[in-house]
């Protein structure tokens, strides 16, 4: 009997704290707002939905390995050699609390021991000066676009002569 009224309490605990949205009529569901977007375009910049609709392809290279090929838009085409603004998740390359040669993510990282992105999905930064460690914000980057997936192997984009803003 004292085993039954301690499942019937601990029920009713649960039904109490239950969500709202379970006891909607239809069960529909207020929107959830989706926390793992990609860092905002800055004013005048090239956003992130621009560079990830460069199409991925696979090749076997000749040591048997998968190795990621872009299949670049006429968009992205035209934005190289050209200065462009990209604000993005900085990925240190060193211990050192500035970088000159780091990854900018689109999407904030997730683990601190490998990358969880696409090769469209982030861009390998080479900076004339020193960038200040920026983990917790997004960082906005302005440098020369430069194409690389056809000839380096899981990288698409380079920025050079990158500097803050």
């Amino acid at each position: 009997m004292r085993a039954m009224l301690l499942r019937r309490a601990v029920l009713l605990s649960l039904l109490a704290s239950a969500p709202a949205l379970a006891f909607r009529p239809g069960g529909a569901a207020p929107p959830v707002e989706d926390i793992w977007k990609p860092a905002a375009t800055p004013p005048g910049g090239v956003s992130w939905q621009v560079l990830e609709a460069v199409g991925i392809r696979e090749e076997l290279s000749r040591e048997g390995w998968i190795v990621p090929r872009p299949a670049y838009t006429p968009q992205v085409r035209r934005l190289a050699g050209q200065r462009v603004r990209v604000a993005g998740f900085m990925m240190p390359l060193e211990n050192a609390a500035t970088q000159r040669h780091f990854v900018l993510l689109a999407y904030p990282p997730g683990c601190p021991f490998h990358l969880h992105a696409n090769a469209n999905q982030f861009v390998e930064v080479k900076a004339d000066r020193p960038f200040r460690v920026e983990l917790e914000r997004p960082t906005i980057v302005s440098g020369v676009l430069e194409l690389v997936g056809d000839r380096e192997p899981g990288i698409f984009f380079r920025m050079t002569g990158a500097t803050p803003g």
